[in-house]
């Protein structure tokens, strides 16, 4: 079955689907590429880990222990019992985020462009956008350019553009920026729901032309080859916000493609 979606299909951005697509994506982006590429540069698949450190209740309530009447202590003083905290193991997990560089094995295998699909982690507070804010640094310091794909409608934005400036893309719910080192500047792709996925100019070293990702036809590879038609529930709307315009958009494309009931009459 193919995506009843034209663009970015909104019931991807569930929590316990999202992972296994993000990796997925970033391995067709990683093919759509390497073809463009050769012979000069090589598109490869590069690991980011930091470390969170996350809770679990090892106790769940909170409860005072009821005791007895203090004991008089050695010398008249009463011995104090503590009351019974909520008790939590820490443990320290390693995430892994999956994304692309492009790199230039002639010269050393020197890094000219980094292809990132955004977790969620990177767009909430927290060490997973701290560690992401810190390898754009990376990249921005050793001349890389950067192409940031955001297709979660949740979170803060991470592109370097003020909140003034996208609020005039408006209407769109996906990101994708290219910033190229030379001419400086920021390349802005916003894309409303009910668009088709852009095709986006991938920079690489100065003097090189463009090469071009297809990142619907990524999207569609994707799909075609992973579960996700018989992972999504299309019963309810979809996860996170939507105008209601928007629902009823989801809505009618869902009736049509045979995965809603007809309204009553």
């Amino acid at each position: 079955m193919p995506s009843p979606f034209p663009g970015m299909d909104p019931y991807i951005e569930r929590p316990e689907i999202w992972p296994d697509f993000h990796d997925r994506l970033i391995t067709f982006i990683q093919e759509a590429l390497q073809p463009q590429l050769r012979p000069r540069y090589v598109a490869l698949g590069q690991d980011r880990l930091f470390v969170v450190e996350s809770d679990r209740p090892i106790h769940r309530d909170l409860a005072v222990i009821r005791t007895s009447s203090p004991k008089p202590a050695a010398g008249g003083a009463a011995t104090l019992e503590a009351d019974a905290p909520a008790v939590f193991e820490l443990r320290r997990e390693k995430i892994r985020q999956p994304y692309i560089e492009i790199v230039e094995p002639a010269a050393g295998n020197r890094v000219v462009t980094a292809i990132e699909v955004l977790s969620p982690d990177n767009k909430a507070a927290g060490e997973g956008r701290a560690s992401y804010r810190r390898k754009r640094e990376e990249y921005r310091a050793g001349g890389a350019n950067l192409v940031e794909i955001d297709l979660l409608r949740a979170g803060r934005p991470t592109v370097q553009v003020s909140q003034r400036r996208l609020a005039a893309l408006r209407p769109w719910y996906y990101l994708v920026a290219v910033r190229r080192r030379r001419p400086s500047r920021q390349e802005i792709y916003a894309v409303p729901l009910a668009r088709r996925l852009p095709r986006v100019a991938v920079p690489l070293a100065e003097g090189d032309s463009d090469v071009v990702l297809d990142l619907q036809a990524a999207f569609t590879r994707c799909w075609d080859v992973g579960p996700y038609p018989e992972l999504l529930q299309y019963d309810n709307a979809p996860p996170g916000r939507l105008t209601p315009e928007d629902v009823r958009w989801c809505e009618d494309l869902l009736r049509q493609a045979g995965l809603r009931p007809a309204p009553p009459t």
